[in-house]
């Protein structure tokens, strides 16, 4: 992969086109009562675009985060890391008060100010679960502050926290062996699944519920990631015979989560049931890592010195949005519930469904667009550059012209 990034200047156009894939994704899954919703990778396998995202998130990370460890020293990485995790923890304060503003602005708006019927088709509150805020905030900004409080919209952020928390000690093991890191994230993973490692997710008294996203399980796929960002573990050597043994993992794991494809026979639904524990998401199930494998595998093969198709007019605004991860991430989420809340209001008609999603895409690649000129500070007056004279030609004397008579 080190070659792909040094033919590209420096960046993986993968990178960028995955990640920023798997925002759009994001979006459509989020969209409440979403047609699209139907097509997203999530309905036709075990691993969906949250794999993608953490894994893609994982390898940039060792790019950002992994040779500052290794060019200016340990200390030093902990803080980059520091003032990353600062930043996430920021972006999900931010994203919530945007969240529960927005849910109580349009429960108002549909009550038209009078008391809420709850859980009822206008209660934007409620729909998210975001009563028990309302009802005991004092103690419910409490946890959501210290993270113990996650509801589930909210819960991949603090998800990524622990995880990027995890990276000073992952480093420190790689110090020891090169694959101290990740036998150190192997070892975690299998212990959470024996020993049901999680964090509490509520802080009422009456509801015991984990986070949703376990970071003791999911850090695998990060730090897989991770992990070949940084060399220490090598990808699998290019096969045909591998390739087309992933092709037929994936085809035969989406005829068993597929509804239209398993529906219909005895023998898949069977099947589907009894690999039920393989894909559990919450605390990222072998099989979904197993899946999630095949699948990159297989796309980087096919990809594999053709990564400039990334680059077209299409491709181009997705990875626009890989570029601008966090901002983007949050700007879609908020854009997801307003999605919704149009779609109540006009109606879930196909054409509809896809104005609002493709409008919802042209607003996140623009949103992207707008961060990157910001970022470049247009504002800032450029100095021309400076020219020393004394390096400047002497000036050439001028030529006879013999028709002037010179």
């Amino acid at each position: 992969m080190a070659q792909v990034r040094d033919r590209f200047g420096g960046r993986d156009p993968r990178v960028d086109f995955f990640r920023g894939l798997c925002f759009l994704i994001i979006f459509i899954a989020h969209v409440p009562r979403n047609a699209m919703g139907n097509w997203i990778p999530a309905k036709f396998g075990w691993s969906d675009a949250t794999e993608m995202f953490v894994f893609m998130s994982g390898y940039a990370a060792a790019i950002a985060f992994g040779m500052v460890f290794a060019r200016r020293g340990f200390v030093m990485g902990v803080g980059r890391v520091a003032y990353r995790t600062w930043q996430v923890y920021t972006a999900h304060l931010t994203l919530f008060i945007f969240i529960v503003a927005f849910s109580a602005a349009a429960t108002i708006a549909y009550s038209g100010g009078g008391a809420v019927d709850r859980w009822s088709d206008i209660d934007y509150i409620g729909k998210l679960n975001l009563w028990y805020f309302f009802d005991e905030t004092a103690t419910a900004i409490v946890g959501f502050f210290t993270l113990q409080y996650v509801p589930n919209y909210f819960d991949i952020l603090p998800m990524y926290l622990v995880i990027l928390a995890m990276m000073p000690l992952v480093m420190a093991a790689s110090r020891v062996h090169p694959w101290g890191g990740p036998a150190l994230c192997i070892a975690l993973y299998l212990f959470t699944w024996i020993h049901g490692l999680a964090l509490p997710a509520e802080v009422r008294p009456d509801d015991h519920r984990t986070w949703f996203f376990n970071p003791f399980g999911w850090q695998l796929v990060f730090y897989t990631g991770f992990a070949i960002s940084m060399g220490w573990v090598r990808t699998p050597p290019r096969s045909r015979l591998l390739f087309w043994a992933c092709i037929v993992f994936i085809v035969c794991v989406a005829l068993v989560s597929n509804y239209n494809f398993y529906r219909g026979s005895e023998l898949l639904t069977t099947l589907r049931e009894w690999a039920s524990p393989l894909r559990a998401k919450s605390d990222f199930a072998i099989g979904r890592y197993v899946h999630f494998l095949a699948i990159a595998y297989a796309t980087v093969y096919l990809l594999h010195g053709r990564e400039q198709i990334l680059l077209t007019a299409i491709g181009r605004p997705i990875m626009k949005c890989g570029q601008q991860s966090l901002p983007v991430f949050m700007f879609g989420m908020i854009l997801a519930r307003i999605a919704g809340l149009v779609l109540d209001v006009a109606g879930r008609e196909v054409w509809v469904v896809v104005l609002v999603n493709f409008g919802g895409f042209a607003l996140m690649v623009g949103f992207a667009y707008l961060l990157g000129w910001l970022k470049a500070e247009p504002w800032k007056k450029r100095p021309a550059p400076r020219v020393d004279a004394a390096l400047q030609p002497a000036p050439s004397a001028p030529v006879p012209n013999p028709a002037a008579g010179e």
